[in-house]
């Protein structure tokens, strides 16, 4: 067999799936894009177990049994992830998503005072 087909298809499915992490704001499409890379990842697996002799035999599908349990893993908890942000903010976008929470909101932050009832 040939690796040369799978690995080209390989690199341009997890090229296809950066500029789909990179370019989306839709969180939903970058999760999609995110499983797009590690399927790649699985064609690089399976096509480098049955293209080698390794020294364990399989391992490659081995592999690629453990990525694909990750990527369900993943699935569940970026699309519950997602599911919240929409309940909190009736938006999945990811350019909407605040990266640091508010000052008021800190566990432990004193409370704001308003200056003019200082003075009084």
């Amino acid at each position: 067999m040939r690796p040369v087909i799978p690995y080209v298809t390989a690199a341009l499915l997890f090229g296809l799936g950066v500029y789909g992490v990179l370019r989306r704001r839709n969180a939903v499409l970058v999760l999609m894009a995110v499983e797009l890379m590690l399927n790649a990842v699985n064609l690089i697996l399976v096509t480098a177990d049955t293209t080698t002799r390794a020294v364990l035999p399989h391992s490659g599908q081995v592999f690629a049994l453990f990525v694909i349990v990750l990527a369900a893993a993943e699935i569940g908890v970026g699309l519950a992830i997602v599911l919240q942000l929409y309940r909190l903010r009736a938006s999945v976008a990811v350019d909407d998503v605040p990266l640091t929470e508010p000052a008021a909101h800190r566990v432990g932050a004193e409370p704001a005072v308003d200056r003019a009832e200082v003075g009084r």
